[in-house]
């Protein structure tokens, strides 16, 4: 059992990616959810994250509302690749609950504190601004983190926002060498692994067989991102990023992973948000500091789907 704390920006992927989370109870606690400014602006990801909750049925899960900007740098929306309102083309809604009055950033300090040592996870499939920001505001929580499983980064496939960087890495990559520097235990999912796994129609098609509301919502998200041309170049289905970092938790078997040395480019308009990943232990004199993804077993990670989603047949 996984006890986390859901980072995320609202984002199809990030939706689907909630809702394995919601489905998965036996693997999966789910502390809260903290919300931070990314695919879209701050107010429709919490939107976002209290509408999924209801989908889900789980209102015991508090929502909590992040930053709204970059630490350092302007933002850079992706809504481009989301729809206005972040969930493509769902019919979205005003949730019956809202989030709760704390902020993310000190939801985060407090729920770390308050836990054992080495109890708590985060999950996070956005920019790391609540993270970096909790972690300059209370450093002593670097320590008591149990692990940090993240979506970011590429190395062989170079960047789906610009020719070099990856989206959640390019819109606050301040932040992200705050956390690569932490000396937190990290696991880095790339798009070199998450472009492994596509989300072609007959995957889709299956999914939406269950006919419930949250698959049905899951395969809606799936064929938007497969209506978009930069998630199809040369494939049969759009990358599947985020739901990767909760499989990863639920089923790491699933994923080859390499030790690392990762750090992020925070200087150059140019390269803003590069990920240089070094695999050579001896090289530079910086020692490893991350887990980086480097394959991933995509027929298992979609069946691992079809399975957690087709429990949720009586919401």
């Amino acid at each position: 059992m996984h006890r986390i704390i859901f980072d995320c920006d609202p984002g199809v992927d990030d939706a689907v990616a909630l809702m394995l989370a919601f489905a998965a109870r036996d693997n999966i606690e789910i502390l809260g959810i903290t919300s931070v400014a990314g695919n879209v602006g701050i107010e429709t990801t919490t939107r976002n994250a209290c509408l999924l909750r209801q989908i889900a049925g789980r209102q015991d899960v508090g929502v909590y509302r992040g930053l709204d900007r970059p630490m350092v740098k302007t933002a850079v929306l992706a809504d481009d690749f989301h729809g206005p309102d972040g969930l493509g083309n769902y019919p979205v809604f005003t949730p019956d609950k809202g989030p709760e009055d704390q902020s993310g950033v000190d939801f985060i300090i407090d729920t770390i504190r308050s836990n054992l040592t080495k109890s708590v996870t985060l999950a996070v499939t956005g920019p790391l601004t609540n993270i970096a920001t909790a972690l300059q505001l209370a450093p002593d929580i670097a320590t008591q983190i149990k692990d940090i499983v993240l979506m970011g980064g590429a190395r062989i496939e170079g960047g789906n926002i610009t020719a070099s960087a990856e989206y959640n890495i390019y819109a606050d990559p301040d932040a992200a060498a705050i956390v690569l520097g932490s000396g937190c235990p990290l696991v880095v999912i790339g798009l070199d692994a998450t472009h492994q796994v596509r989300a072609t129609p007959a995957r889709i098609a299956r999914l939406e067989a269950l006919d419930n509301p949250v698959a049905k919502l899951v395969a809606n998200t799936l064929h938007f991102s497969n209506t978009l041309a930069g998630n199809m170049e040369g494939a049969t289905g759009a990358p599947l990023h985020d739901p990767c970092v909760i499989a990863y938790l639920i089923a790491p078997h699933l994923f080859k992973v390499r030790p690392a040395s990762i750090r992020v480019e925070t200087e150059s308009d140019l390269t803003r948000g590069h990920t240089a990943i070094e695999f050579r232990a001896d090289y530079g004199g910086v020692p490893f500091n991350a887990a980086w993804v480097t394959h991933i077993d995509d027929d298992g990670l979609f069946a691992l789907l079809e399975g957690a989603f087709a429990t949720c047949q009586n919401l």
